[in-house]
């Protein structure tokens, strides 16, 4: 394919080929005398064999478009042409592709391509097409199809924006000519690689003479040294970018960037004036702030932070200055109370310094300031001021009434020295022990003063002027009463005094000691006695130990509770104070059982035991007839289980029932079923009848039944001891039963019995010579009998096992 503007070229591009191939074609040349050409190839046979170059039927250059086309008429592209095509209109020309048939048409006929839309390059850069020859009669491609691309030519179309703008910067304040600030970009949508369309250039339209902009790469920097942020915040700066390199005609945009200068440390404190007065009342409380005062500081943030400090002693000493965070302000607060008596004016010379300071700006000049505060105070009536924080007084008890106890004292602080008076809060107590004297503020007592009741009286005296009675001042009185001997001494009864019935002359029976609700301030010293002019008491008598005890003794052998259980015993005790008092106290003794190391057995009065408990006599009549219908029932369930019983020993001759009535630990002497001799003697029998009587009695019953009536076996002649040791064996094993003891094991007294029998049956006639002292631990019921035995050593044995027998 051939691309031609002008048809007069095309022609002379044919007619030029045409004469080319003619040429060729008909010019031989020798084959001594011929070159071989590039495309040609010598064969074997010397000849030469030509390669024909294939034709090529479409021949073109790429097709541009100018954008934004404004007309009429369709904007020509470019003309398409084939080699076949002999103008004779035989050759049609399809267009494909990327707009195709609406934005690019084609003339089927000549080849012509028209744009019919305005194009723009930055919707679209370029179209990529196909072109395809026919022939029109027979429909055949005369031509490959073959692609081909459209460019769209750009124009200048497109002003720079600035698409993220507006800008907010900021700058220190103070900062040099050229501090960096900030950079802007601008875009532009033309083609950077065709022309200036899309080559922007920076400018400064609003903004200066403070900052400028670098035209290339749009930084904008400070071009005004020491820009203070005190006298200008705030900048609003216009840069513009125009394109084409910034020629005329070139198109432009703009933007805007909100400049801030941020603070630093460039401006000290300072106070508005130097000398400040301030009037504070002498009544100003301790703590508390009286004033304020405040130095200015251009400077925001932690730049204008300010300290204060009163930089005088005189100053320091009653006041303190602390600095408020949110206020900046200094508060200044009293130290120490004022007196306007005493000094009526102070002055305090006061520091305001920044707490933060940058080198940099130490040019500057100090970064602090100094202020002078009179402070001037003034007089107010004050209530009455005591002589001393608290008092304390004391007072003998059992003193007079009206006996002065002490006084107070109180004075008008204020220079007119007003009158004072007294009086005494009874709102505090209802009791009033004292009163007070209005003019002199002497203390009294009204009634008569018990230490005893209460050693300590707390009081509040309040004072008032005069001239202004609303003006109060109260202190505490405390009055100690002290102690007088007027108390007699007691003695102490807290422990009950026994006597045991077996005491020997000279015992002591048990110490004694004294109370005195009275106070010593050495300490209580008592002495003890019988009282004088009564006979002298034959049972007994009392020492005095010298250490504030006594000791009661005994002077007789023996007492019997039987015959005199309670004894009285008058104590006199005396006291050591000024004057000694005595007082006589009267003891009772209690004769009790005692054990022979001294330890009480029992010692409780029967006929307080019921009475103790609080019970009345319906009560007890009640509790007596429950414990008789009781024995009734238990008496009556007896009786049935005699009747029910069977014989135990078949012959009369039989001595072991005596081992089986005393002995058997289960039901005690009536119950003669806890034991069957006949198992001992039969026992074939027993080995072939397991059940145990206690355990299942109405099987065991219920098996004889089965077996009928018939005569006990023989008794054969066993070893009852084995048998036994056999039954134990059983019942260790039997985890089914329950733990009674009815095997009967006490009922074997023979062999190798290490205790022997407890029986008279086989009780030796002897006396014995055994030592019956282990009695005293089996206790209270074998008392007596170990006395007896204790006594007389001739009881007889046998005896001692009916007493034991008797008492268990």
């Amino acid at each position: 394919m051939k691309i031609s503007t002008t048809s007069c070229l095309c022609h002379i591009l044919v007619f030029l080929c045409f004469i080319q191939r003619y040429y060729g074609a008909s010019h031989h040349i020798p084959a001594d005398k011929v070159t071989i050409a590039k495309n040609q190839t010598k064969l074997a046979n010397g000849e030469t064999e030509v390669h024909h170059r294939p034709k090529r039927g479409w021949i073109w250059n790429q097709f541009f478009v100018l954008e934004e086309h404004i007309g009429p008429d369709t904007q020509y592209v470019g003309k398409l042409h084939s080699n076949s095509d002999k103008g004779d209109g035989s050759v049609r020309y399809i267009l494909s592709g990327e707009g195709a048939g609406s934005i690019f048409i084609i003339n089927e006929v000549t080849g012509d391509i028209h744009a019919t839309e305005s194009l723009d390059r930055e919707r679209k850069a370029h179209y990529v097409l196909h072109a395809q020859a026919f022939d029109r009669n027979t429909e055949k491609p005369l031509e490959p199809k073959s692609e081909f691309i459209i460019k769209v030519q750009d124009i200048n179309d497109n002003a720079p924006t600035f698409p993220d703008g507006p800008f907010v910067a900021a700058v220190p304040e103070m900062s040099g000519v050229g501090t960096s600030v900030y950079q802007v970009t601008a875009t532009d949508a033309d083609d950077p690689t065709y022309g200036n369309s899309a080559r922007v250039v920076y400018s400064i339209l609003q903004g200066q003479p403070y900052f400028s902009v670098d035209p290339k790469t749009g930084v904008i920097r400070t071009a005004l040294a020491n820009m203070d942020r005190e006298a200008r915040e705030h900048y609003a700066v216009v840069i513009q970018a125009k394109d084409m390199a910034g020629s005329v005609g070139g198109l432009s945009g703009s933007t805007t960037i909100n400049i801030t200068l941020t603070d630093v440390n460039d401006n000290p404190p300072k106070f508005p004036q130097k000398n400040y007065q301030l009037y504070v009342p002498e009544s100003a409380q301790v703590g508390k702030p009286v004033g304020k005062i405040k130095a200015n500081d251009e400077d925001l943030g932690i730049n204008a932070e300010i300290k204060y400090s009163i930089i005088n002693s005189e100053g320091a000493a009653m006041f303190s200055i602390n600095t408020d965070r949110d206020t900046r302000e200094g508060i200044i607060s009293l130290k120490k109370p004022l007196n306007y008596e005493r000094k009526k004016t102070y002055t305090l010379q006061i520091e305001g310094v920044n707490t933060h300071v940058e080198p940099i700006f130490s040019y500057l000049g100090p970064f602090k300031d100094t202020a002078t505060l009179k402070i001037t105070v003034g007089d107010v009536d004050e209530p009455p001021v005591f002589s001393m924080d608290y008092y304390i007084m004391d007072v003998y008890e059992n003193a007079r009434i009206g006996r002065e106890v002490g006084a107070v004292t109180a004075r008008d602080p204020d220079s007119k020295n007003s009158h004072v008076r007294y009086f005494i809060d009874h709102s505090e107590h209802s009791d009033k022990y004292f009163n007070i004297d209005m003019d002199s503020g002497v203390i009294k007592t009204t009634q008569s003063l018990d230490r005893e009741e209460m050693p300590w009286h707390n009081i509040t005296v309040i004072a008032s002027e005069v001239d202004n009675p609303s003006l109060l001042s109260h202190v505490p009185v405390t009055v100690q009463v002290l102690d007088v001997n007027d108390n007699p001494p007691e003695i102490n009864k807290d422990n009950e005094v026994i006597v045991c019935e077996s005491s020997r002359p000279g015992q002591v029976i048990q110490t004694m000691t004294a109370v005195d609700k009275d106070d010593f301030a050495n300490g209580q010293r008592f002495s003890f006695s019988l009282p004088s002019g009564i006979p002298v008491n034959p049972n007994f008598t009392l020492k005095d130990n010298k250490d504030n005890t006594a000791s009661i003794i005994t002077r007789r052998r023996q007492f019997n509770r039987l015959v005199q259980e309670l004894y009285e015993l008058p104590i006199v005790v005396w006291d050591g104070g000024e004057p000694a008092l005595s007082g006589t106290s009267t003891l009772t003794l209690r004769v009790c059982p005692c054990q022979r190391n001294g330890r009480v057995q029992t010692c409780q009065d029967e006929r307080g035991l019921l009475s103790s408990a609080g019970l009345s006599t319906g009560a007890l009549i009640a509790i007596l007839l429950c414990i008789v219908i009781l024995l009734a029932i238990v008496v009556l369930f007896i009786t049935l289980r005699r009747s029910k019983k069977e014989p135990l020993i078949i012959s009369e001759e039989d001595v072991r029932e005596n081992v089986v009535t005393y002995d058997d630990e289960g039901g005690g002497e009536e119950d003669t079923e806890a034991f069957d001799i006949i198992t001992l003697r039969n026992p074939a029998a027993a080995e072939e009848f397991k059940f145990r009587r206690d355990i299942r009695p109405e099987a065991a019953r219920q098996h004889g039944q089965n077996r009928g009536h018939h005569s006990p076996p023989e008794l054969n002649q066993v070893d009852v001891q084995e048998f036994i040791k056999q039954r134990l064996v059983e019942a260790d094993m039997d985890t089914n039963g329950p733990p009674y003891d009815s095997l009967q094991t006490y009922a074997y007294e023979g062999q190798m019995s290490p205790t022997g029998s407890i029986s008279s049956l086989d009780s030796p006639g002897t006396h014995s010579e055994q030592d019956y002292n282990y009695l005293d631990d089996w206790g209270p019921e074998f008392q007596k009998l170990a006395e007896l035995y204790g006594e007389d050593t001739d009881v007889a044995e046998s005896d001692v096992a009916v007493a034991v027998t008797v008492a268990t």
